[in-house]
């Protein structure tokens, strides 16, 4: 097993990674069991499509980037698109950390986490959003998210499970995301609020002031909920 770093934990490195059958970028600890879990939905009817998998810290940022200067849209918690300029700074950090986690934070980080659908319950050209209705009774991944997440709770799904599957006032229900738990267990036990701090310090941030100042807030609400997964 390939020992997790600060480098991988942060998005700042690509050693660990390996390519699925897609092209993804995946943890090449986690690419049998990807496909193991691959096959399995395939023999249920279904085709395991990736939207997303590793995404780098740069590229986080940039997300970041693009929300803050409304290049991107910005939701708010029940999902309605907000007005960047009508937003204070708290505001609007509040309203991305919602959807968006902050660069050197995010799971997707670490190539144990995956955005999925189902690729054959639509066409070629379905524009994917990744909304919570495409996985609800009525849309388009339901029977497929129901399948993967009754073998969740089996214990039959080849090691992953839900990070984000219920609302806990922070980080928004995704129904999307798996993750990939005898390797991201070991990401997440390497956080801690210091090494959190040390990450904050250590770089220039969009919102940077707004985002110190509520650092711990941030961690309790955002991070540490990944700890607890680990426990």
């Amino acid at each position: 097993m390939t020992k997790p770093n600060e480098d991988q934990l942060i998005g700042r490195a690509t050693t660990h990674l390996t390519r699925c059958w897609s092209g993804a970028l995946v943890h090449c600890d986690a690419l049998s069991s990807l496909e193991a879990l691959r096959d399995k939905a395939s023999k249920a009817g279904f085709e395991l499509g990736i939207a997303s998998s590793f995404r780098d810290f740069d590229r986080q940022r940039l997300i970041w980037q693009e929300k803050i200067n409304g290049c991107r849209p910005v939701y708010s918690a029940s999902g309605e698109r907000l007005q960047v300029s009508e937003l204070s700074g708290d505001e609007l950090l509040s309203a991305i950390l919602r959807w968006s986690a902050l660069p050197g934070v995010s799971r997707h980080h670490w190539g144990t986490d995956l955005d999925i659908y189902d690729a054959a319950a639509v066409s070629a050209d379905y524009r994917l959003q990744l909304v919570p209705e495409e996985y609800e009774e009525g849309g388009p991944f339901y029977e497929f998210s129901r399948w993967l997440q009754l073998l969740v709770e089996e214990g039959q799904a080849c090691g992953f499970f839900y990070p984000y599957l219920q609302d806990e006032g922070g980080v928004s229900p995704e129904p999307w995301h798996i993750s990939y738990q005898p390797v991201a267990g070991d990401y997440q036990a390497l956080w801690s609020y210091e090494r959190f701090e040390q990450l904050l310090n250590d770089d220039c941030w969009p919102l940077s002031e707004n985002i110190r100042s509520r650092s711990e807030e941030i961690f309790v609400h955002y991070v540490a909920p990944m700890i607890k997964l680990s426990l």
